[in-house]
């Protein structure tokens, strides 16, 4: 039988060993602290000096760390990185010339880098959320980056960039790139070619993706390809941001029962032009689009959707509506409802 005493020591030892832990957990995270604030700081502050260099189109926050630390104005390049996790800033960091000083702590320095430096070789293009590939072949045609017919080749099958990007492994064979250039700000070489082009879009799909959308997937029983069909329509049907996620729920909850998604967004992209009002004979189209007469999703996206609307289509809302239309009082809002009933008697105004 165990002496009591010896429990007691073994009780004692236990704690002791938490204890011991305990505190070596709070040393590590307050020496982490203390390294971390100590490389944050100006490189020189009493002998400050102005260095220039360039940070090329396309670099990623490891290649930027790497070249700020060559030229001496950080201290640590893991630190960089984490200071531009911490604050949500790896995405606005710019290309361009600079001249920087190793005076500047990392914050200034980070805040400088994201205003963009000069650069007469390189020219920004501006691609909005919603659009077509033909709205994107022409829009960076009209400015001279791309030879249309070459942009629309290239984009017309995935085959040509895969073996870059393996999420378009994960799309069907011979499938066009619709949806998947995202759409934001970019910064190129004048000189650069059609599928320098596409193959940064791409990338900043795969940030996005990576970021925001694969975790969330495995609470979905959707392919990559449905869920960005689905983030498409989404993108083409809301007009405000604090109802995408309603109209996410919508068009799930009518997929579960096999209900037609009936969106007006797919019939027009059916039907080559988006016309304000859709007439009888528009929603009898007969194209594997048309979501009036088919159900379940299209075959594949209608539009470039942004991060909003790839948000919305893997947390949609927690709600059984089955329904939204359209108030007619401006703000570009939706009356929602569960029953048909509900929403032919639905007041438009209200």
């Amino acid at each position: 039988m165990v002496s009591i005493n010896k429990l007691k020591n073994n009780k004692n030892k236990i704690k002791l060993g938490l204890y011991i832990m305990i505190i070596f957990i709070i040393v590590v995270i307050l020496s982490f602290i203390i390294y971390y604030r100590n490389n944050i700081l100006p490189v020189s502050i009493n002998n400050p000096k102005d260095i220039s260099l360039e940070i090329p189109v396309g670099s990623s926050p490891n290649k930027i760390a790497a070249i700020l630390k060559e030229k001496g104005l950080i201290r640590n390049e893991l630190i960089f990185k984490i200071a531009l996790k911490k604050n949500n800033d790896e995405d606005k960091l710019k290309a361009g010339y600079f001249t920087l000083n190793t005076g500047m702590s990392l914050k200034e320095i980070i805040a400088e880098i994201s205003k963009g430096g000069e650069n007469k070789n390189v020219q920004i293009f501006t691609i909005p959320e919603g659009y077509e590939l033909r709205h994107i072949s022409e829009k960076l045609s009209d400015e001279g980056l791309v030879d249309k017919d070459e942009f629309l080749k290239l984009t017309s099958d995935k085959k040509y960039f895969e073996d870059k990007f393996s999420f378009l492994k994960e799309l069907n064979e011979g499938q066009s790139l619709e949806g998947f250039l995202f759409p934001s700000t970019y910064e190129v070489y004048t000189n650069s070619n059609e599928k320098q082009i596409i193959e940064k879009m791409l990338l900043q799909f795969e940030r996005i993706y990576k970021k925001d959308i694969k975790e969330n997937m495995n609470k979905m029983d959707l392919s990559l390809n449905e869920i960005v069909t689905l983030a498409s329509i989404i993108e083409r049907e809301a007009k405000r941001d604090d109802e995408r996620e309603l109209i996410s729920a919508v068009f799930l909850n009518r997929l579960k029962i096999d209900k037609p998604l009936e969106s007006c967004a797919t019939v027009q992209y059916a039907l080559g032009e988006r016309k304000e009002v859709l007439d009888s004979k528009d929603t009898e189209i007969q194209s594997e689009y048309n979501t009036y007469i088919h159900t379940g999703l299209p075959p594949a996206p209608i539009a470039t959707p942004g991060k909003k609307s790839l948000v919305a289509a893997v947390n949609p809302a927690d709600v059984d509506y089955l329904y939204f239309r359209t108030k007619e009082d401006g703000t570009g809002a939706h009356t929602f409802t569960r029953t048909y009933e509900e929403h032919l008697n639905a007041d438009p105004n209200k």
